[in-house]
């Protein structure tokens, strides 16, 4: 069973996104919140695995939230942020603050169980039109000085499976792409988790954009 927090200051928004996944088998909200601060407090208490995260909330916004839930070095629970065009930022931020992925807000209620799915397997997930905003924007900068040198301590068969990790493949499709054994491509991944400093697939691929590793196209 999928456990879920739901935080968003709207109500008719978290009682819908409620009755979508309260209808899985294997998803079940355990409680919601409607401002960040509240968030923080209910996941501490509640420990779920997967929390959806509004960006702009009261008292305390989401980004703040997701600083605080995924502080430390093994947070309990994996945060799906929820957001809309105009707040790339605020979404990158979370990003490199430990958020597992975003969906945009008027995604089918269908996209967003499957998104709380792929998040809770420890995949990370982002909304396509969001992505190329955030691509866009890696691509303006330059590489990251930081992430450059990361991404340079990494071997030619780890800047590989970085690359397809960039892509959005699994550990099972990185294997059949290299024609590898899944737990040797889960090794891999790892040790390139290990190596640039990440916990998770969304981080990874921050760095692999930062670092020029992977480009738009």
């Amino acid at each position: 069973m999928i456990t879920v927090v739901v935080a968003d200051d709207q109500t008719m928004v978290r009682q819908s996104f409620r009755a979508a996944l309260d209808a899985q088998d294997d998803l079940r909200v355990l409680g919601e919140a409607a401002d960040g601060a509240a968030a923080v407090e209910l996941c501490a208490r509640l420990r779920p695995d997967v929390v959806l995260m509004d960006v702009r909330m009261p008292v305390m916004d989401g980004l703040e939230a997701t600083r605080h839930l995924l502080a430390g070095p093994d947070p309990a629970s994996k945060v799906l942020m929820l957001t809309t065009f105009d707040i790339d930022e605020y979404v990158y931020g979370a990003l490199r603050a430990g958020a597992s992925g975003f969906l945009l807000k008027d995604a089918p209620l269908d996209d967003l169980v499957t998104a709380v799915r792929v998040i809770a397997a420890g995949n990370a997930l982002f909304a396509p039109s969001v992505t190329q905003r955030l691509v866009r924007e890696f691509t303006a900068r330059g590489p990251a000085l930081e992430a450059g040198t990361r991404v340079g301590g990494l071997t030619e068969r780890e800047t590989e499976v970085l690359r397809l990790v960039a892509k959005g493949l699994s550990n099972v499709e990185i294997a059949a792409e290299l024609v590898i054994a899944e737990q040797t491509a889960k090794t891999h991944v790892s040790r390139v988790f290990a190596k640039l400093g990440v916990r998770d697939r969304a981080q990874a691929v921050i760095a692999a954009y930062e670092a020029g590793v992977v480009v738009p196209g």
